[in-house]
């Protein structure tokens, strides 16, 4: 009888340890931009983390505007996103506690090879795509409220095209949303706004030997990480107004008190510490570099 509740009572204390080692797991919630996913950029870095630190991150990838807007609600711990001026405000209206720069690479056009509006060459995203609206050449649209497509409005506003306002209700996950943003007058027939992320954008323009705007990692995790690969060249890059910085913002626990800032902290550190800085650096695509590290 002994043996048996001695037995009885080791079963128990083993099930009583595993439940805590499970209770005890290190869960950091992220909600970051589709590129630093479809880059593959996070399935090199978010192991090597997990292998330091004994933290998991679970990774919600989608447009920057619905990235920040999980900041917002309190839905995550940290978001890692690219568009600078609306990460500045949300930390300056107190959702996040810093912005914290990690990295850069570039916007660019890619269009066919046969190149029917004559971008190729240039550097200066605006007038490509007032060429592009010119020859009313078909342009796809990510049209998801996407750090990608803010960029793409800024340059519509910068192409000298007359552009009228457009609302679209997009899905996302089953769930419905709105969009606000501009377009070309009279672009119905070559304008199409998809309300898809980066990686299903480009697989349609190419699909339509269309024009479309990506951010380069994600474009050459497309162009030569995968197969088939598209077809689809770089015709415009290098300007200034094409810069695509990124940056992680913990969420502010003053605004949500169950944020776990800890964590989001010990991210923030890793990632833009020396050996993070240096993975990033390192991290290429047959021999082509997508991202630069900012933090070194």
């Amino acid at each position: 009888m002994k043996r048996v509740i001695t037995v009885i009572g080791a079963i128990f204390l083993t099930g009583l340890l595993a439940g805590t080692a499970i209770g005890s797991d290190k869960i950091l919630k992220m909600s970051t931009t589709t590129s630093t996913q479809s880059s593959g950029l996070l399935d090199l870095l978010l192991p090597e983390f997990e292998k330091d630190t004994a933290i998991k991150v679970k990774v919600i990838a989608k447009g920057t505007g619905a990235a920040i807007r999980d900041g917002q609600d309190g839905n995550v711990d940290v978001i890692f996103v690219h568009a600078k001026g609306r990460e500045e405000k949300f930390v300056a209206d107190g959702w996040g506690t810093k912005r914290y720069a990690v990295m850069h690479n570039d916007f660019v056009l890619i269009g066919p090879a046969a190149d029917a509006a004559k971008i190729r060459g240039l550097s200066d995203g605006g007038r490509a795509l007032g060429k592009i609206a010119e020859m009313k050449q078909t342009f796809i649209s990510r049209g998801d409220d996407s750090g990608t497509h803010t960029k793409e409005q800024f340059l519509w506003q910068e192409s000298g095209v007359a552009l009228v306002d457009k609302i679209q209700t997009i899905v996302k996950k089953g769930k419905k949303k709105e969009v606000s943003f501009q377009m070309p007058a009279g672009s119905v027939d070559w304008y199409l706004s998809i309300g898809q992320g980066m990686g299903k954008t480009i697989t349609f323009a190419d699909e339509k030997q269309a024009y479309t705007m990506s951010d380069r990692g994600t474009y050459i995790k497309y162009k030569y990480g995968k197969t088939p690969a598209i077809e689809l060249d770089v015709l415009c890059e290098g300007g200034p107004a094409l810069a695509n910085p990124y940056g992680i913002i913990p969420v502010n626990p003053e605004k949500h008190p169950h944020v776990q800032n800890d964590l989001a902290m010990q991210f923030v550190d890793w990632i833009t510490s020396e050996k993070g800085q240096k993975m990033i650096s390192n991290y290429r695509l047959e021999g082509k570099q997508l991202f630069y590290p900012d933090a070194m």
